[in-house]
């Protein structure tokens, strides 16, 4: 595995270098902003872990950059804030995960094996419900783009029907049950992917099944 790391604390990124680097995993290191952005368009890193506090450019601007230019790399957001709007604003913008500073460099090792796994084999490239087509390959719904995390979301949702996903399996699933994501996460995902449908027009929904989960239906 290649990432790009994207931290202007030279001590801190040092320290979480040089244990990524024993576990196997190749890293990159930005210093600012703008550094950080010309290394993410490279399509040679398997995730881009990226703070949100930088010189010259902020971690969200990148990301933002990034995203628009269809660079679908899979994106971890680090911030020493705590703030909810902090995180929503990333999986707004397109990161498929945020590790709040200081971090356990085990967890954030955990966090890359679960966003860089791929399947061996998938059975078809798209996916069908009702007017709904999802392009496992690309990542996009009815030529929406997609993040990883939606993708996968949706995928589990079609394949599974008119049943209710439980959020829990979802998590699991997901962002790995080894992790220490939040119970929110797929909160946020579910209403930005509804947000998606309603921009398409779409007659499918994401219905909530109180206490329950998540199911796709007609409306």
């Amino acid at each position: 595995m290649r990432i790009l790391y994207v931290e202007d604390e030279k001590l801190l990124a040092d320290a979480v270098t040089h244990l990524l680097e024993k576990s196997g995993i190749n890293v990159d290191w930005a210093d600012n902003g703008e550094d950080g952005l010309r290394l993410a368009k490279k399509p040679v890193y398997d995730c881009i872990v990226l703070d949100i506090m930088l010189p010259k450019m902020s971690g969200l601007e990148i990301l933002e950059i990034i995203r628009k230019q269809g660079i679908k790399t899979p994106v971890i957001m680090l911030s020493a804030l705590s703030e909810v709007e902090d995180k929503v604003k990333g999986l707004e913008i397109g990161a498929d995960d945020y590790l709040a500073k200081p971090f356990k460099t085990k967890e954030l090792i955990a966090r890359l094996n679960a966003l860089t796994r791929r399947p061996a084999l998938r059975e078809t490239k798209t996916l069908k419900f009702e007017d709904l087509v999802l392009d496992l390959n690309n990542r996009t719904i009815n030529g929406v783009a997609l993040t990883e995390k939606e993708a996968e979301i949706l995928e589990m949702l079609i394949k599974s029907g008119d049943k209710t996903v439980q959020k829990d399996y979802i998590l699991a699933h997901v962002w790995g049950a080894d992790m220490m994501a939040e119970d929110n996460y797929v909160e946020v995902y579910m209403s930005y992917l509804r947000k998606k449908l309603k921009s398409l027009k779409s007659k499918v929904e994401i219905k909530t099944v109180r206490g329950l989960g998540y199911k796709l239906m007609v409306k």
